[in-house]
């Protein structure tokens, strides 16, 4: 099986997760300043249970972290995976806690 890469398109205001060369997940955001509002996600479902959104959320995060901005996890996929990661914990804004 393929690695999950994950890009961002700032002009659709999204990450997405592609698999095999086609797109299998995003991760849409509204951008406040230097805050990002991680607001939903959604996983094709023939990708469904290939770890797709789970890597999506990591890749996003990863990218945000060496971009120095801070997030709002409004989606509850995103919420459930900073449970699960608390290493991600940091980027999370003091603010929306």
């Amino acid at each position: 099986m393929s690695e999950v890469t994950v890009t961002h398109d700032p002009a659709e205001s999204r990450y997405e997760a592609s698999l095999g060369g086609e797109v299998a997940g995003i991760l849409a955001y509204v951008t406040s300043g230097t805050t990002i509002n991680l607001t939903h996600t959604e996983v094709d479902p023939s990708f469904e249970g290939k770890g797709v959104g789970g890597a999506l959320v990591r890749g996003t995060l990863e990218q945000l972290r060496e971009d120095n901005l801070r997030i709002i996890p409004t989606c509850p996929f995103v919420q459930a995976y900073l449970e699960r990661h608390p290493e991600y914990q940091d980027l999370v804004d003091p603010d929306h806690t």
